[in-house]
């Protein structure tokens, strides 16, 4: 022992910290703790925390606790914690040291001398007896506020269990409103873009029929000019076939060389009736003057006479031909006016049909809008049909889904309210003088059983079905707890065996009931899973 006083703190601990496993493993700390506070190294807050500490639940806790205060205190606590080893766990002390206990109390205690430790005990017995006291009232008072909070806390998870579900049926609605939003966004791309590929198609549509129509033109005027050519050959080949004719009926050259000779023979019996008449004249101008003017004047007549009738007959042939211009010109007219009726003619023809064929156009025109207002009347009465059928299907949902609250809300209600008359019945039947501690353990394990570790409304919605076969057993139950817990006058305090049945027979319960809300809170999970969320659009309608 003086080797380890002269070590300094760190070094005993250190040296200490190899064995924290195996202290940790075998130390009650409630073995030792009394001893360690009456060495003055530990508290009674100290003590209390490593006893009663509920988030200390095991004893290799409570054991480490304890180690890392009196690593705290230094030297003083190393050796007041060997001393407790060598007075309760010499085996520890043993390997710890190496060497045997020889039961040797501190020298703390020493010094002060027996009387003054037993008045310390004393003292601390009546203290503790007070704590006693006063935690068991601590304790009642408790209890009762327990029973408060815990009706408190069942209505504020019922409030709680509708207020998440109305939050679940809301986010629903939003991701089922986001969800149509993204799918009505993409009917209005897919709508936009097939009417981008409709006005592409119609004005495609048109410039195929302008260039329809251009060719139509080219074709008509190609046949117009054809037609007109081949009036102007027909035209010139009767011009030729009159030129022909006339060529036919003009004279031949023996014609013309018996009209020269002839008409050289008038002229040359003209010089000779001259000659012999300037010869008669010459000879008889003396014998007869008188009848040579008379000759002469009848001449001059006769002559003058021929003179008009050649000039008459030069006129009638300068009226003939110009009368026969006339006709040639006329009938060249009468020609052009027939080539002209011809070309109008077929130039009606054609624009009678086209005419025609933009009326037949037009008819299928006119029948095709009627064949897409009746398409577009039929999707407007489907359409119309689907929104109509879609407002009923949602009034129904909207309709079941209020059904649905309503009955998990009375649901929850008659679980609160079985929960609370479980607790009467409890408080009632048990008596707190002797089943306290039983008391705290039930309450401690029903309020641990009722913490929503995890939804509770998927615990409300899992026990839905459940709780039709729990209200069957839970009157059972009632019935167990009543012929195994109510106490008489006659029959005095439960035995020890009829408690053990009780709480078997109530952890029975507890089991069978949470194993069936756990069945169905999976059942719940895969039909939340393969739901289509659909029941929540009630809303979207109204």
């Amino acid at each position: 022992m003086s080797d380890l006083e002269d070590e300094d703190d760190e070094t005993c601990w250190n040296d200490l910290e190899s064995f924290r496993v195996t202290l940790i493993t075998v130390i009650d700390p409630s073995r030792i703790t009394p001893y360690l506070r009456q060495c003055r190294v530990i508290n009674h807050d100290d003590e209390e925390q490593i006893l009663n500490d509920p988030s200390l639940v095991l004893r290799k806790r409570k054991t480490g606790l304890l180690l890392d205060i009196l690593q705290r205190t230094g030297k003083k606590g190393f050796v007041a914690f060997l001393e407790s080893l060598e007075l309760y766990y010499p085996h520890l002390y043993k390997k710890i040291t190496g060497n045997n206990p020889t039961r040797v109390f501190s020298m703390i205690i020493d010094t002060a001398g027996e009387s003054s430790l037993m008045e310390l005990l004393m003292s601390e017995v009546s203290k503790l007896q007070g704590a006693i006291r006063e935690e068991r009232q601590k304790v009642q008072e408790l209890n009762m506020a327990l029973c408060t909070k815990e009706d408190t806390i069942k209505e504020m998870r019922v409030r709680d269990s509708v207020l998440r579900n109305y939050q679940e049926r809301t986010h629903k609605m939003k991701e089922e409103r986001d969800a149509l939003s993204r799918e009505l966004k993409l009917c209005r791309d897919e709508n936009y873009e097939l009417a981008m590929n409709y006005a592409k198609q119609s004005e495609e549509k048109n410039t195929v029929l302008m260039k329809n129509r251009d060719l139509q033109l080219e074709i008509d005027c190609l046949r117009h000019s054809l037609i007109k050519a081949e009036d102007d050959c027909d035209l010139e080949r009767k011009h030729t076939l009159k030129l022909k004719h006339a060529i036919e009926q003009r004279p031949s050259h023996e014609a013309v060389w018996e009209i020269q000779r002839e008409k050289d023979l008038l002229l040359a019996k003209n010089k000779e009736l001259e000659s012999t008449l300037q010869v008669t004249k010459k000879g008889s101008s003396e014998k007869d003057g008188v009848s040579f003017q008379a000759l002469e004047a009848e001449w001059r007549r006769v002559l003058k006479e021929q003179q008009e009738l050649v000039n008459t007959i030069c006129d009638l042939r300068q009226m003939l031909q110009r009368t026969e211009d006339g006709r040639d010109k006329l009938v060249g007219e009468k020609e052009l006016l027939e080539l002209r009726c011809t070309s109008l003619q077929n130039d009606n023809q054609i624009y009678q049909d086209r005419i025609k064929a933009i009326l037949k156009q037009l008819e299928e025109v006119a029948a095709e809008r009627d064949q897409a207002l009746l398409t577009q009347e039929r999707c407007h009465k489907q359409y119309s049909q689907s929104l109509r059928d879609k407002d009923s299907y949602r009034k129904q949902i909207r309709e079941l889904g209020e059904r649905c609250d309503e009955l998990q809300l009375q649901l929850f209600q008659k679980e609160g309210q079985l929960l609370s008359a479980e607790a009467k019945l409890k408080r009632l039947c048990l008596d707190p003088s002797t089943l306290t501690s039983d008391l705290e353990e039930n309450s401690s394990r029903s309020s641990q059983e009722l913490t929503p570790h995890e939804n509770p409304d998927e615990d409300g919605k899992a026990s839905s079905k459940a709780k039709e076969h729990s209200s069957i057993q839970d009157p059972q139950f009632g019935v167990l707890e009543n012929n195994h817990l109510l106490p008489t006058s006659q029959e005095g305090d439960l035995s020890e065996k009829g408690r053990r049945r009780m709480k078997d027979s109530f952890e029975h319960y507890r089991r069978k009931r949470a194993l069936r809300r756990a069945q169905k809170s999976r059942y719940h999970e895969v039909d939340w899973e393969h739901s289509s969320g659909s029941d929540n659009t009630d809303t979207e309608g109204s």
